[in-house]
Formats: C-alpha cells, structure tokens, sequence
C-alpha cells in the first residue's frame, strides 16, 4: 500500500499533505471529515492500521479508499469495489469552438443549489460541505438556477482533482461541462499544478470528454467503498 507515486494512493497523499486539517483519525489511518466526503486511507496493510481504518467506518455510512493495489480486507467491514481510471492533464487541447455560455464563480450561498444538483445528478460523492474542498463554477439560467458546475476535491504536492462535474439531464450536450472543466483545469495548471480526475472506467461517454480536454489515463485504481459487515 506505500505507492510509488502519490497518485497511486490519492487520498493518503491529500489528507497527510495539503489537506490534513480536514482528516479525521491517527498515524494508522484517516479519513476526511464526514461533512466534507467520504474518502479515507490506511497508512499501510499492516493489522493495525486496517483496524483503525475500520474504526473509522461510520455505524450508517460508508468509506472509499483509492488506490492502484487491490486492497487488504479490512477486518468487520463488507468491500465493494469498482474499477476507476486515473487521468492527468499535463496540458489542455486545443479547443476548437466554445459554446458560448456564461461562467459564474459559486460560493456558499450557492451551496444549497450545489448539494441539490449533485444529488439528482450523481457525478459522485458530494456533501454538505464538499464545495469548500476548492474553486467551483458554474452555469446558471437567467432565474439564476444552477445548470451545470464543476470544481476541485483533492489536493496533494503538486496535483488537484476536477470533480463534481454535473449537468441538469435537461441542459445536457450543450457544452457545459467541458467549458467548466476547461477553466477549473485550466486554473490550476496556471498554478503550476497538474489536473487529475477520476471515472468509473466504464463511463465511456465521460471518458471520451476529458480525452478531449487533454487528458489522459494514468493508471487503473479500484475504489472500494466499505461499510460495516
């Protein structure tokens, strides 16, 4: 479980680095606060840190951990897991043409908008507070109701994730995601960090956007999400 690179372990890497005020646990194991995800690690397969990574489980809930190694059981949890790629963007592609489309800054009063939109639409794990993980924006109609977002989740040395990618089913096709994805990626390479996310491997569609940006597969992880047995 130690990786070789800090993306082989994403979550480890974030909450031991530049997300560490926002961990939940000890040396053995951590997990991000519940207000904010559900991601959490073991330091190592070692017995100990397994089982501190079980105490973490919440009684009604659930945990996922990211990594590219399948992962050791942990002990009086049930495991489902899920095959994900891992793609970087060195640099984006060329565009072409850009729908023309206004893109808004959100912030907390948007929030309520933000958890709403990610519950109908699942782009993936999103709580009450998982906006405050990094810059989000989005697109609006004239009533000022939320369309489509995107924005930024975990942060380690020298990488942050595009997450939270979403679009009304209504306002699908329109370009939405791909022009938001263009400025959340596009911000954080002008700080000199490289963009990365993450898809189920089977999300071909979704797949086939980022290549568009400019991204890449890194590597194939599993995602296990965990929950008490």
């Amino acid at each position: 479980m130690t990786g070789a690179h800090p993306l082989d372990r994403p979550v480890w890497s974030a909450l031991t680095s530049r997300q560490a005020a926002l961990a939940l646990g000890d040396a053995r194991a951590l997990r991000l606060a519940p207000e904010y995800g559900l991601f959490a690690a073991a330091a190592d397969a070692s017995e100990a840190s397994l089982a501190a990574l079980s105490a973490l489980i919440p009684g009604e809930g659930a945990l996922a951990s990211v990594g590219v190694d399948e992962p050791s059981p942990v002990p009086g949890a049930a495991a489902e897991r899920h095959r994900i790629w891992q793609m970087v963007c060195p640099r984006l592609a060329d565009p072409g043409p850009l729908p023309q489309v206004a893109i808004a800054p959100l912030s907390d009063a948007d929030a309520p908008q933000m958890l709403a939109l990610a519950r109908r639409t699942r782009p993936g794990p999103f709580f009450a507070r998982t906006h405050q993980l990094g810059d989000f924006v989005g697109v609006k109609d004239a009533e000022g109701r939320l369309l489509a977002m995107a924005g930024e989740r975990m942060k380690l040395a020298g990488f942050t994730e595009v997450s939270g990618v979403c679009t009304e089913p209504d306002f699908r096709g329109r370009g939405f995601a791909g022009a938001l994805m263009r400025v959340v990626a596009g911000r954080i390479l002008a700080r000199g960090e490289t963009p990365f996310l993450h898809s189920y491997a089977h999300n071909t569609g979704a797949i086939a956007l980022y290549e568009s940006l400019g991204f890449a597969l890194r590597a194939e992880l599993t995602m296990t999400v965990l929950t008490r047995a």
